[in-house]
């Protein structure tokens, strides 16, 4: 890889073949080095999990100046983890998550192996960024993210992020944004999430479905109403999830 340009290491959680991710590579091929390593498929829901009973694979697919593209049978946690450890030969400027094939605002953030993946990056104190985009289609049209990429992306690998800190970037899927909000996470919630069926041959299987509620639509600070209205939502997120303002409170009681 060539020292002379900053090395941004990027994964998700829809795997290393995703458009999302391959869109962002292109994107980002003219401001950095690039090492992808990622799933080699499917990982949502997979959040902060890492593989500790399995052995995993590193696969080299692909390999140009300025990027190199690996794909590992684990989660997008562990990817990270190997790319650090096992393929970087410097320590990266950033990681980036995404762009990921579906939104990642509210307690979605905590389900989501792309959150994940800067989740990792953030506690090895890496400036770190996810962009996702509210749409599931596998075509979806990622090229109206690409100023808001490459503009957030500039400022992060000139600026740096505080310690602790990371970026959440959600994309509403609309022809035109209506602007940029800086916002906090929703309070929301699954429901229904357990469907039920029963096997021909005598028992019950279960489908994980079920729907995301907002339970405070009217909140306009918070990334659901921003998304929902049209505009990109930048949630700046922390792994620290100490209740700080309890503290006091919970000496007094104990």
């Amino acid at each position: 890889m060539e020292n002379k340009r900053p090395l941004i290491l990027i994964s998700n959680d829809d795997g290393y073949q995703a458009k999302g991710i391959n869109s962002l590579v292109d994107m980002l091929r003219p401001l950095a080095d690039l090492v992808v390593c990622a799933p080699d498929g499917p990982r949502s829901g997979y959040s902060c999990a890492f593989s500790a009973e399995i052995p995993l694979k590193l696969v080299l697919r692909h390999e140009e100046p300025g990027l190199q593209v690996w794909s590992s049978n684990g989660t997008p946690v562990d990817c990270v983890k190997l790319a650090l450890a096992r393929i970087l030969d410097r320590r990266p400027a950033m990681v980036i998550g995404g762009i990921n094939h579906g939104d990642n605002g509210s307690v979605n953030s905590h389900y989501s192996g792309t959150m994940g993946v800067v989740m990792e990056g953030c506690m090895k104190y890496i400036p770190s960024v996810a962009f996702s985009l509210c749409s599931h289609h596998p075509d979806a049209d990622f090229e109206p993210l690409r100023p808001y990429v490459e503009k957030y992306t500039r400022y992060v690998l000139q600026h740096g992020l505080p310690e602790g800190v990371c970026l959440n970037v959600n994309f509403p899927l609309v022809a035109t944004f209506k602007g940029v909000r800086v916002c906090r996470m929703a309070r929301g919630s699954w429901v229904n999430e357990i469907t039920t069926c029963h096997h021909p041959r005598g028992y019950d299987y279960h489908w994980m479905v079920g729907h995301y509620r907002n339970d405070e639509p009217e909140a306009e600070d918070t990334d659901n109403w921003a998304l929902t209205h049209g505009y990109i939502a930048i949630t700046p997120t922390t792994f620290d999830v100490t209740a700080h303002e309890f503290i006091e409170s919970l000496c007094d009681i104990i």
